[in-house]
């Protein structure tokens, strides 16, 4: 397991939630919601990365359940091509990360009406959560680098 914190990153058409690992990679915990907003969501984010002094960016991938790419896909792709030059970014599966976060918090008695912006963080956290778990018990890092292993997406 490598060692560094990581940001998480669950991309929406209005929201990103962010998420950050602790040095070993061992827990993900939620930062803080951003609006979208073109330029200051990338300098937001950027500010974060900064601040807790990441290793590397995981940025979930919306996939249908299929596995096929969607609308949702292709934004959040160029999403992630907007942070590349933060540092490396990873792109990981992130079907029903954000159902998960909303069942959740059902769960724990709020409405998802009344928590939009902690379900973004939530989704982060599972991202972020998964991509550690994977790297934990496979040795290697998770999901695909944004560039791939001969620099094309």
């Amino acid at each position: 397991m490598r060692t560094g914190r990581r940001l998480g990153v669950d991309v929406g058409r209005s929201r990103i939630g962010v998420a950050v690992s602790d040095r070993d990679g061992l827990l993900a915990t939620p930062v803080e919601t951003v609006r979208r907003q073109r330029g200051a969501d990338v300098r937001r984010i950027a500010e974060l990365a900064d601040e807790y002094d990441v290793l590397e960016i995981v940025v979930g991938l919306p996939l249908s359940l299929s596995g096929a790419e969607t609308a949702s896909t292709t934004d959040a792709r160029s999403f992630a091509a907007e942070l590349a030059h933060l540092g490396p970014i990873r792109l990981v599966d992130e079907r029903l990360s954000t159902k998960s976060a909303q069942q959740g918090l059902h769960a724990a008695g709020r409405t998802i009406k009344t928590s939009r912006a902690v379900i973004d963080q939530a989704a982060a956290v599972i991202i972020l959560q998964h991509a550690l778990d994977h790297e934990r018990a496979s040795g290697t890092p998770p999901g695909a680098s944004l560039t791939g292993p001969t620099g094309a997406p």
